[in-house]
């Protein structure tokens, strides 16, 4: 089931027992026929039911499985980070509180793997640019959760063009 919908679920599945509830009462009153009231309250809670979900705030649509990222903006340029051999267990706010015991963090990314969502046990993390060489001179070769943490200034991404340029 998408994330999406597993957290919109409940909220929809209310929205129509209570709109065809309502729509029932309602139309059973003025009209005579129970099956036709029945009906109505059916078609009309199908209508009315996505018009109110589309409405629904987006925010708390999709708060479940999204991956926080928080971002400090920092004035002064930024160093990138590569940090490898992290515990599959550890998450955005364990590593950024053990990189904030050294310098000023920015960001921090973990990598996840596509298919199964599952930590790849690296990242990276952005810091003040005046604090990298204590980062990286502090956290390389540190002792994290039972891993040795391989911490060094990140490479550029490069294309894996076999063009000739």
């Amino acid at each position: 089931m998408l994330p999406s919908l597993r957290s919109s679920l409940p909220f929809t599945l209310a929205l129509a027992i209570i709109t065809y509830l309502v729509f029932s009462f309602v139309l059973s009153s003025l009209v005579l026929n129970t099956a036709v009231a029945v009906t109505l309250g059916v078609v009309l809670a199908g209508i009315l039911v996505p018009v109110l979900v589309e409405l629904k705030p987006l925010e708390s649509a999709g708060t479940t499985s999204a991956p926080k990222t928080v971002t400090v903006t920092a004035s002064g340029p930024s160093v990138t980070l590569y940090v490898g051999n992290l515990p599959y267990k550890a998450n955005e706010e364990a590593v950024r509180e053990l990189f904030q015991q050294s310098g000023a963090v920015i960001n921090v990314r973990l990598m996840k793997d596509r298919q199964t969502g599952r930590r790849r046990g690296f990242g990276f993390v952005e810091v003040a640019a005046k604090d990298a060489s204590k980062v990286i001179q502090k956290l390389n070769d540190f002792e994290y959760e039972g891993r040795t943490l391989k911490v060094r200034e990140a490479k550029e991404r490069q294309d894996n063009d076999d063009s000739d340029e």
